[in-house]
């Protein structure tokens, strides 16, 4: 049976509850390991993602479900992914090194996708107890109230986690600052205000298109570096998340020399 947008929020809570948060702060170095150097998966990860695309399938048989500790063990799924008719991304903790250094700043993040674009994102932040829950067409909430981006004034304060900030800096606006290094908490500050535009090398799917969807619906603007779309059919390097679209072609000049490897 199909399930409704708070059903699938109340699941994520149910499965972050079971098995993210009794495990936060609390890890064992036998329930760490890297999937490759500096990339941290834990127990909660594995058991997270598990449940989620368990229920999720259980709900929709012939989605393609791509999580992303599945893909670290079968890059093909992402190909299956792009491809299909409908599908869902799940992040079962967004944030990993912030989770495992003992830092609030993770969440668990699901995405719905229909024919390559995004119609409905879940961000769970269990740790600071908020949701953040978009549907194309209606709007995003925080906790259950509607979210607004106000736009950027003319010198918009960018973040990013990706290169050193020393040296290369936009052309004409203020420094970079860092991000919080975590999609599920740097969507949200954008949508709050913290940020007027984040930058990324990577373009994963199950890190970027819940938030991207919400900040569309909250009146942003995201693209690759070269101004083209970002759906879930990307395959162009380079991401722009901005407040509005007027700031987002800003910082598409004013970040085009600088832009970092693009690595995932």
């Amino acid at each position: 049976m199909p399930l409704t947008t708070d059903a699938v929020l109340t699941l994520i809570q149910q499965v972050a509850a079971e098995v993210v948060t009794p495990r936060f702060r609390s890890l064992s170095e036998s329930q760490i390991d890297e999937k490759k150097p500096g990339d941290l998966v834990t127990v909660a990860d594995r058991e997270a993602e598990e449940l989620l695309t368990a229920a999720l399938l259980d709900a929709y048989p012939d989605a393609v479900v791509l999580g992303e500790e599945a893909y670290a063990g079968d890059e093909g799924l992402l190909g299956r992914f792009r491809a299909a008719d409908h599908g869902f991304t799940v992040d079962p903790v967004d944030g990993t090194k912030n989770f495992v250094n003992g830092s609030p700043d993770h969440a668990v993040m699901v995405s719905e996708v229909v024919d390559g674009e995004a119609v409905r994102g879940w961000i769970w932040q269990p740790e600071h107890e908020v949701a953040w829950v978009a549907e194309r067409g209606a709007g995003v909430r925080r906790n259950g109230e509607e979210v607004v981006r106000a736009p950027a004034g003319p010198q918009p304060q960018g973040a990013t986690s990706i290169w050193s900030r020393r040296g290369r800096q936009p052309v004409g606006l203020p420094p970079l600052r860092g991000s919080w290094v975590c999609c599920g908490i740097d969507y949200p500050r954008l949508l709050e205000g913290e940020a007027d535009y984040v930058l990324y090398g990577h373009t994963n799917a199950w890190d970027h298109l819940p938030g991207s969807l919400m900040v569309r619906e909250a009146g942003g603007a995201v693209s690759h570096r070269d101004g083209s779309d970002y759906t879930a059919r990307s395959e162009s390097p380079g991401l722009v998340v901005a407040a509005d679209a007027a700031t987002l072609r800003l910082v598409l000049a004013a970040c085009e020399g600088i832009w970092p490897r693009t690595r995932s």
